[in-house]
């Protein structure tokens, strides 16, 4: 007889910057999320589908939870990643090993709340970067501690950049998946069309251009996409604030902007395999972080 095939969905949630993105690009085995040092540079729930054997795990990305919504945006991200709390089948809580926050009550308030912990719906807790604690006589009392917050399924120190103890997660995920046919193709890592990927991709190399100087508002859309047999050619709209903003992703004599399009070129041939030129320009538009129609038109879907 033919093993049952399991299928299931795995919520990835945790406070800003703690690596779930790290995390599901790892567990997957290629890039789907973008990463940076900011906090917040995950915007969107995005699908990684990871498919061996009989088994299929579809993690869910989400955005950093976070007590602040001044605008728009933060509580369009906020809703996002609350939407996965009740219906995912296996919840991983994420948080920074050593380091608890105000934010990570948050996030675990959220999920008694609108979850619980009750009939196998407890979630695992990952403690991320390990690797950074010092002296390591630290984890195992921050651990304890963690212990004493909730009733999780599992606690598993690791490291997501290095891929350490993901072994032991992804065990313990598996085990929690339900019996249930697949739900994509085997081949297939992501819902994200090339295009979200492409401007995901820009907003990434722009945002680790920029560093500390504009953390949170910009947002990249695709203007243009002309297809050719061996090349494509992408037009970006880099979107901003405030004049002010606009010169610090230009840089001087533009040389920023530059360096950021040489790079995601660069990404985005190795993603579609192809001979890529992409035109990047910014465009200010006041106030698009805290409207609601303009989100919408940007693709931020609620």
């Amino acid at each position: 007889m033919t093993s049952p095939t399991r299928c299931g969905y795995v919520g990835i949630v945790g406070r800003p910057n703690v690596g779930k993105s790290t995390l599901l690009n790892h567990l997957v085995g290629q890039k789907i999320s973008i990463t940076s040092d900011r906090p917040q540079t995950t915007r969107h729930n995005v699908l990684g589908i990871h498919t061996e054997g009989t088994d299929q795990i579809i993690y869910v990305d989400t955005p950093g939870q976070h007590g602040t919504e001044r605008r728009a945006l933060n509580r369009l991200m906020n809703r996002h990643a609350r939407s996965v709390l009740a219906d995912v089948d296996v919840l991983v809580m994420v948080v920074e090993a050593g380091r608890w926050k105000a934010d990570d009550d948050l996030v675990l308030d959220r999920l008694a709340r609108e979850r619980g912990f009750e009939d196998g719906r407890a979630p695992i807790l990952v403690l991320n970067k390990t690797d950074l604690v010092q002296p390591k006589e630290r984890l195992l009392p921050f651990m304890e501690a963690c212990a004493r917050r909730a009733p999780f399924a599992e606690m598993i120190p690791a490291s997501a950049s290095s891929g350490y103890n993901l072994d032991r997660l992804l065990v313990c995920i598996r085990e929690r998946l339900p019996e249930a046919v697949h739900l994509f193709p085997a081949d297939q890592v992501t819902d994200r069309s090339e295009r979200f990927l492409i401007a995901e991709i820009v907003r990434e190399k722009v945002m680790r251009r920029v560093g500390d100087e504009l953390p949170h508002q910009i947002t990249v859309g695709i203007e243009r996409y002309v297809e050719e047999e061996n090349r494509v050619h992408i037009h970006c709209q880099i979107l901003v604030e405030r004049d002010g903003q606009k010169a610090i992703v230009v840089g001087h004599k533009g040389e920023r902007l530059k360096q950021a399009g040489i790079e995601a070129r660069h990404e985005v041939e190795r993603l579609l395999d192809k001979h890529v030129r992409i035109e990047l320009w910014v465009k200010v538009k006041g106030g698009w972080s805290d409207d609601d129609r303009m989100l919408r038109q940007l693709g931020y879907e609620d």
